[in-house]
């Protein structure tokens, strides 16, 4: 596996020789000192370059930086409508197991691109061009305090998206009631323990990306809790995961509450809790709820 050094180096050497490109940016968790190193960190790096157009229309120049495994190229991709404007990115992963996140930026694009984000640092600047960057950080990505209303939106979205992973789960349809588990009242969990761990930090940290740092910010006990709602692929194990949310969502959102002076909406959890409780011992037959 190629090192640290050789890949920076096949980069900038790259970028040296060929006049088109101008400058050299690294971006991402190489450039955040909080962020852990290991060998699947990818090299996140922008040529900011005079013409586009040549490097497209040879989609061979990436060979240089290596054998591949697997190429993707998200604004070419009928799938994934591009969403990086007059960008082009090539996302690759090497048989040595390195992985290069290589994006295209018209030079004229500079100063929009340097306001962009914070966890960046300059690596060539050919023509001394680009602004001035101050040393990378990552609060773009901490924590933030939620106002009031985003507060109780939070917790309305949790206990009324519920109901409909409980209807699902009654018709035996597990499919559906997965998916609003996973992509609506999730979301809404995570978020809540995400601002517990805000008020334990001052709002001075990011958990990551798919809160990949939070175990370190969480006891053993909370850590097992969240463990615990992520079902398995049956009928009583995604029930069970449903109400494990309910328990900790109520548990953390009260602590959040308490902590902010915001009012946690009791009602609505015992009202919907019960209504989950009743739908998860109707029979398959049932005509009424209640």
């Amino acid at each position: 596996m190629r090192s640290e050094r050789e890949m920076m180096e096949l980069v900038l050497d790259f970028a040296r020789a060929d006049e088109r490109i101008r400058a050299v940016t690294l971006e991402g968790s190489r450039t955040n000192p909080r962020a852990p190193k290991d060998m699947f960190q990818d090299y996140d790096i922008s040529y900011l370059v005079t013409d586009m157009q040549s490097f497209l229309d040879d989609p061979d120049w990436i060979d240089v930086f290596g054998e591949r495994i697997i190429l993707q190229t998200p604004e070419d991709m009928a799938m994934f409508p591009p969403d990086l404007g007059r960008r082009f990115s090539y996302l690759m992963l090497f048989t040595d197991g390195n992985r290069i996140d290589l994006t295209l930026i018209p030079l004229d694009e500079k100063d929009e691109y340097f306001r962009e984000d914070k966890l960046l640092r300059v690596l060539l600047d050919k023509d001394q061009c680009l602004p001035e960057v101050p040393p990378s950080t990552d609060e773009d990505y901490w924590v933030k305090r939620p106002s009031a209303e985003y507060f109780r939106d939070c917790c309305n979205e949790f206990w009324w998206v519920s109901t409909y992973v409980a209807k699902g789960l009654w018709r035996r349809e597990i499919l559906f009631a997965i998916e609003h588990l996973e992509r609506y009242v999730r979301p809404m969990l995570m978020k809540m323990v995400e601002w517990r761990v805000g008020i334990q930090t001052d709002f001075s940290v990011s958990i990551g990306k798919g809160g990949k740092y939070l175990e370190a910010h969480l006891t053993a006990e909370r850590w097992q809790k969240l463990l615990s709602t992520y079902p398995g692929g049956s009928y009583e194990g995604v029930w069970a995961a449903l109400f494990a949310m309910g328990e900790l969502f109520r548990e953390v959102a009260n602590e959040v509450a308490a902590a902010l002076g915001y009012a946690y909406p009791q009602g609505d959890d015992e009202r919907v809790t019960h209504y989950l409780q009743r739908v998860s011992r109707l029979a398959p037959d049932a005509t009424e709820i209640f």
